[in-house]
């Protein structure tokens, strides 16, 4: 404590609080981290979000303590996950994942929110009043906002393999992102003139399962949604995925990294970077209610040319030159 305290007894005599209570300081605020991966899937993201907070002045472990929590591609853990930070008292929690923010927004409407890669629209879950005003304790950075990306990225697998009419799409029904994703397919499958069938995935242990009964399909390439499951086991996906020796499109770079064939999304890390800028406005006494909902700013196209080779594809010019990036 600053100063003295004392407590004036019947007899007017002072009696001070002991020197350890007088010497102590403020605590740091605390903010809490709610992933949907693991803490090995989240390494980008996390390094972007603490490079952020320390062009802010923010130093983790001196003048800001956070506490992480991890789902590990879990979605039933996220709701437990976020309970244990809520009773931390954290100043803020940034979540991240659709099925996340529901889950965090669930044990707590105090707690300001600060969603990161959501991928579903939030007035329609409820989360907030409107894009420009939350009005509630939720904002942050969307992913997505419409049935836009959706379209894209299958819009670009049959660009870079045309021909292509047959579709297995894996995703996780049970996640909020990816239901609304599986919602939007039939009008944009039948733009853009492609059959699809889905195949439901929950667990790391349904993935051999369901890349067995695709294996049985008639299919001719694959779409794999944004869930936590694939983005955590992404390793082992991609070389199911090779095994099939289907074409591939999938939503973040590090399943290209991991030998995919190619991926269109947004930057995530860019996404954590810059919501070290809420984080500040808030522990400064800003209200989620008033801070808008942003989208996604940068966008990115990556390829891998040796998973097109392994597959006998010959990707055109004119589609590498699309590429942010190009993996050879």
């Amino acid at each position: 404590m600053r100063r003295r305290e004392f407590i004036t007894l019947a007899g007017g005599a002072a009696v001070a609080w002991p020197l350890a209570a007088r010497a102590q300081q403020p605590a740091s605020p605390v903010i809490g981290v709610l992933s949907p991966v693991s803490a090995a899937a989240a390494v980008r993201n996390i390094a972007a979000l603490r490079q952020g907070l320390r062009d802010l002045g923010y130093r983790e472990g001196g003048n800001l303590a956070v506490e992480y929590r991890f789902a590990d591609g879990v979605t039933e853990r996220l709701a437990t996950l976020a309970a244990e930070l809520i009773a931390l008292r954290p100043a803020l929690v940034l979540v991240g994942s659709t099925s996340g923010v529901v889950a965090a927004r669930s044990v707590t409407a105090m707690v300001p929110l600060l969603m990161i890669g959501a991928s579903e629209d939030p007035v329609r879950l409820g989360l907030v009043e409107s894009f420009s005003h939350p009005g509630g304790n939720v904002t942050g950075f969307l992913l997505s906002a419409d049935a836009g990306i959706v379209g894209k990225r299958l819009g670009l697998l049959r660009d870079a393999v045309p021909g292509i009419a047959r579709v297995g799409v894996v995703a996780n029904p049970d996640a909020a992102g990816d239901a609304a994703e599986l919602m939007m397919l039939p009008s944009i499958a039948e733009r853009l003139g492609l059959q699809y069938r889905v195949f439901e995935v929950r667990t790391r242990d349904e993935l051999e399962r369901v890349f067995a009964a695709i294996a049985r399909a008639d299919l001719q390439a694959l779409y794999l949604s944004w869930t936590p499951v694939l983005n955590v086991h992404r390793a082992h996906v991609t070389s199911l995925v090779a095994k099939l020796r289907l074409p591939a499109v999938y939503g973040f770079r590090e399943f290209v990294q991991a030998g995919g064939l190619m991926s269109y999304g947004p930057d995530l890390p860019d996404l954590y970077r810059r919501s070290a800028s809420y984080v500040d406005k808030i522990l400064k006494g800003e209200k989620p209610s008033v801070l808008p909902v942003q989208l996604a700013e940068k966008y990115e196209l990556v390829i891998n040319l040796n998973a097109a080779k392994a597959l006998g594809l010959n990707i055109s010019e004119a589609f590498l030159l699309l590429a942010d990036e190009v993996i050879e």
